[in-house]
């Protein structure tokens, strides 16, 4: 399960992704967002996104699958963040962003449509959810987590037939990590119309 492999490795994943800096990220969607509109960090890692948002004046919340990224991304970012999973998100209503970024990518293809579900029943009305995926054509396996993918034809795809989003922007972009760059990254900014 890609939860134990961030329990376990937590620090090491700290150390490499806590000072990437997204800001050509949130060009794509802070635009859309009121002053002081509230955002869910999902699956929000060291926490590194939440207080960037914070730092612009947002409401910020935040959860992740692991126990130990979650105590973390307390401490880190000084929002209230919880243990919890996109399949079992119980938000109504609640949120201008959510913002997923390389976290949907450990959900189960099985549960995708799930997942996405729940992410619409989140977000107020024309509500803005940012993910991003691995732009490839396989789902794969690494090191104790599993990865689904998505080719831009693809994720046009599933968006259209899967989910009740509509899509404002489809982009490409490459891995931010030294020594990552040539890695392809897919992502997409949606709204709940």
């Amino acid at each position: 399960m890609s939860n134990e492999y961030y329990q376990e490795h937590a620090e090491e994943y700290v150390t490499n992704t806590v000072d990437l800096d997204m800001g050509i990220h949130y060009e794509h969607v802070l635009p859309l967002l009121e002053k002081g509109a509230s955002i869910l960090d999902a699956g929000c890692g060291s926490g590194r996104d939440a207080l960037a948002f914070k730092q612009r004046g947002y409401v910020v919340e935040g959860f992740d699958a692991s126990p130990e990224m979650v105590k973390v991304a307390r401490s880190y970012a000084k929002v209230p963040v919880i243990v919890q999973r996109f399949e079992t998100l119980t938000y109504e209503n609640r949120f201008d962003l959510i913002w997923a970024s390389a976290t949907l990518l450990h959900v189960s293809r099985e549960d995708h449509k799930l997942a996405y579900a729940n992410l619409y029943r989140a977000l107020r009305s024309k509500g803005i959810l940012y993910c991003s995926y691995k732009d490839r054509t396989c789902d794969f396996k690494k090191d104790g987590r599993s990865f689904t993918c998505f080719t831009k034809e693809f994720f046009s795809h599933f968006v259209q037939e899967q989910t009740q989003f509509s899509l404002v922007e489809l982009y490409s972009s490459h891995d931010l990590r030294p020594g990552r760059e040539g890695e392809p990254w897919l992502n997409a900014v949606l709204r709940k119309e």
